[in-house]
């Protein structure tokens, strides 16, 4: 079976590159985009305040508080899809089968392109070259032959960086993969991981597809092919998100009332910035509670307007918990929010990008 040649770009720090491109006065200097308020969260940070520790998420009274001379920019977010279409123009100029992720990457199958060039590694850097001349930003590439691979390389030379991880090379380097970096494995993941004495994808491939289904449930199988380098996945290019959503698993169960409600808050807050980072507009907003025992239950309510932000989110979330029955006999283990139902009925993901350079031979 042949190969195919996907492409995944990211750009680079994104807003915050925006705003520095757009205002001199922000070049070179340590800036997050966000709200700056006691309960504002960072959305992007530029690589000089990522050199302090600041990132996405992140509180921003913690991230003043590592980079004390921080400047805090409001997000200017109709620029920013304005820019991400333009992004996408370009990325037309190549395939139409691309698979935008958010405001600031996709994925690009260019296996049959149409600029007829063989080498993926050449459109990679020509989409880098238009970006930086149309938009006057960088963004980070990742080639290989499948979406998991690419992903990761994108991810390995940032920021402007291009990498590519070739078939005969794509074990050894997934071997050498720590854990943490493996697409799909967050914190907690990574944690259970390390209880298991996998640190690396060698680590993984040495575990059965058994125990990680046993542990990881429907996330196990894909762990498992991970390892081997294998994601059979295509780039689908109409695809049409229906909802965002986040949820948390505490590795404590909680039933008092003020932890369940600060936990209510961080979700609400990780959900709006999934939201914006995604630029998904819905509304409907789906509370899901999964107790000690893994009995779960959803609850739900339908607005007449958009839920973008955490004024719109935040009451109909605690309104939507006051109807679930919490207390100290049945503890909550698991807390998530979605906004569904697209305003528009159906509604496309917009594109992305990223970095990376790994050449091992013409491919």
């Amino acid at each position: 079976m042949e190969l195919r040649k996907i492409i995944h770009i990211d750009m680079d720090a994104f807003f915050a590159s925006v705003e520095q491109r757009d205002n001199p006065e922000l070049r070179g200097k340590a800036i997050a985009v966000g709200y700056d308020g006691p309960r504002g969260v960072v959305s992007t940070a530029s690589y000089e305040a990522r050199k302090y520790g600041v990132h996405s998420a992140m509180p921003m009274i913690t991230a003043k508080h590592k980079c004390p001379h921080l400047i805090v920019v409001p997000g200017h977010f109709h620029i920013y899809k304005e820019v991400s279409m333009q992004v996408h123009d370009i990325f037309h100029e190549y395939t139409d089968m691309i698979e935008p992720l958010s405001l600031d990457e996709a994925f690009l199958d260019v296996t049959e392109n149409k600029k007829g060039i063989p080498l993926a590694v050449d459109i990679a850097r020509e989409i880098k070259q238009r970006i930086r001349e149309k938009v006057h930003l960088t963004a980070s590439a990742g080639i290989s032959y499948n979406k998991f691979l690419a992903k990761i390389a994108s991810d390995y030379r940032k920021p402007d960086g291009i990498c590519t991880i070739h078939p005969d090379v794509a074990q050894q380097f997934i071997d050498k993969l720590k854990i943490e970096n493996f697409w799909g494995v967050g914190p907690k993941t990574a944690q259970t991981m390390h209880y298991m004495g996998v640190f690396n994808g060698a680590d993984l491939r040495h575990v059965s597809l058994k125990h990680l289904q046993e542990v990881f449930g429907k996330m196990g199988p894909v762990l498992y092919n991970f390892a081997r380098g294998i994601d059979h996945r295509p780039v689908e290019p109409f695809h049409e998100r229906k909802s965002v959503g986040c949820e948390q698993t505490f590795l404590t169960d909680i039933y008092e009332p003020s932890a369940v409600l600060i936990e209510l808050y961080h979700t609400v807050i990780e959900l709006v910035r999934r939201l914006e980072k995604d630029g998904f507009e819905g509304k409907t907003l789906t509370l899901k509670v999964k107790f000690s025992d893994f009995q779960q239950v959803t609850r739900s309510l339908t607005h007449n307007h958009s839920l973008t932000t955490k004024d719109d989110i935040l009451p109909i979330a605690k309104l939507l918990l006051k109807e679930v029955d919490i207390n100290a006999s049945h503890p909550v283990r698991l807390l998530g929010l979605s906004v569904s139902n697209p305003a528009s009925g159906g509604q496309s993901v917009q594109p992305l990008w990223r970095q990376l350079e790994i050449e091992f031979k013409p491919w």
